[in-house]
């Protein structure tokens, strides 16, 4: 009895000696560190899930440490949006009666990670009523908001917690009355290259004859020879001899990044490259579509996320990037419906060449718009910076071509966004009425 207890003890000892190996190992060294997740992560954060230290910094501190790492991801969103809850906003001792049943200085009060059973919308994990623990008194304030339950606070057309750039009072009242559809459509457009020529006169357009012998099929010369590449003067070494490196025959994505920061910057915040990110592309692997929660075309599962997914890395051909690289992975069925939705039949008249350019729209139009950084126009390449919340929209895409009281009824019509916005709204959201009716 006593060998069998020996015995016992032995392989106990042993097993778990194995299983403190494979668990360090896997901490140190692999990149799939899933035995050590609490739980399922957000729609926003799974794709990072497992660069753990990420968010948690240090193995020690409270929640000052996961605050800082909230900070430092999404300080400039909250920012540009003019966050309408800034931490500032509480810290009047008046208010801590209030902070004391909810702490609005916190990040997790509202966004508990790794609790995705009780996950709702925008991340957050409080009840949807929680505006009632600062806002009781709205209904005596506000006649109009008698009988609304605080659950509907958030809903489309009336209030976002942190972003009320297109749903506050002042800009609902001035564009009351707007057109469904303006005619033409005011949509801004980017000449990358024109923009570049200007500020570099001296650039020359390179021909074949201009560079160096390189071994590739004659399609490559042709390609890059009809680039913007070309045009602006960036020849094959530029790239695959970039920093007078040895030759590489698939550059890394950071050559990209060498010529373009403002369209890395937006691609690595963003869930198709956050991964790439300067923090994280040592610990983690370009972003698959298999790695996604959302529904995929079954032969794209497998492609790696980079600049080269959507931009031919010799061609550039931007009007293929501008939608049809998209569907290449996309088969939700917003995707699926674009090409028959009216914006779609829009976008193959403009690549057809039956109305001019812009007049198109196409998925990057509303995704990727074109946005001023820095007084010049730029592409947006973070193409899930406007869809939560979706109002997020209303400025910078749908008021080019639509009022607002159109855009804030189709953006809270679901049905309407699942068919791609094949018909006007069915749904009426009464912020403008509410907020004419309250200057008059």
């Amino acid at each position: 009895m006593s060998i069998l207890k020996s015995i016992s003890w032995i392989i106990w000892i042993f097993s778990s000696l194995a299983l403190a190996a494979y668990l360090l190992f896997e901490l140190a060294w692999s990149e799939d560190k899933s035995s050590f997740l609490i739980g399922e992560a957000t729609h926003g954060h799974h794709q990072i899930e497992l660069a753990c230290s990420t968010c948690h910094t240090s193995p020690f501190g409270g929640g000052e440490v996961i605050q800082d790492a909230c900070v430092n991801c999404h300080a400039q969103e909250l920012s540009i949006a003019e966050d309408s809850h800034p931490k500032a906003k509480f810290t009047d001792p008046r208010n801590a009666d209030r902070l004391a049943v909810l702490d609005a200085t916190q990040c997790v009060t509202c966004h508990l990670e790794h609790q995705n059973e009780q996950t709702r919308a925008m991340g957050g994990t409080l009840a949807d009523d929680f505006c009632w623990h600062c806002h009781q008194d709205i209904a005596s304030e506000r006649p109009s908001h008698e009988g609304m339950g605080f659950e509907t606070c958030a809903s489309a057309g009336c209030h976002n917690y942190h972003d009320n750039k297109a749903l506050y009072e002042n800009f609902l009242v001035k564009h009351a009355g707007e057109a469904d559809l303006f005619m033409p459509a005011m949509r801004p457009l980017r000449d990358a290259v024109t923009e570049y020529l200007t500020d570099n006169p001296q650039t020359k357009a390179l021909t074949v004859a201009d560079i160096q012998p390189v071994e590739a099929p004659a399609e490559v010369f042709e390609h890059w020879q009809a680039s913007s590449h070309a045009t602006v003067g960036v020849e094959c070494r530029d790239c695959h001899q970039a920093n007078n490196s040895d030759w590489q025959k698939k550059p890394a994505i950071q050559v990209c990044q060498n010529c373009h920061e403002q369209e890395w910057q937006g691609f690595s915040q963003s869930h198709h490259g956050m991964r790439l990110s300067d923090k994280l592309s040592q610990s983690l692997s370009p972003m698959t579509p298999a790695q996604g929660r959302l529904v995929f075309q079954s032969d794209s599962l497998e492609k790696e996320m980079t600049c080269s997914t959507c931009h031919g890395p010799h061609e550039l051909d931007l009007q293929k990037a501008a939608s049809e690289s998209c569907l290449s992975c996309h088969a939700d069925d917003h995707s699926l419906a674009f090409e028959q939705s009216p914006h779609g039949q829009l976008w193959q008249q403009e690549l057809a060449g039956e109305i001019a350019q812009g007049e198109g729209v196409s998925c990057a139009t509303c995704h990727m718009p074109v946005v001023e950084q820095g007084g010049k126009h730029a592409v947006s390449h973070n193409v899930n910076d406007n869809l939560r919340p979706n109002e997020k929209m209303l400025r910078s895409v749908c008021m080019n071509c639509h009022g607002l009281a159109f855009s804030i009824d189709a953006l809270a019509d679901q049905e309407l966004i699942k068919n791609n916005f094949l018909h006007a709204p069915s749904l009426h959201i009464k912020s403008i009425d509410m907020a004419v009716e309250r200057v008059k």
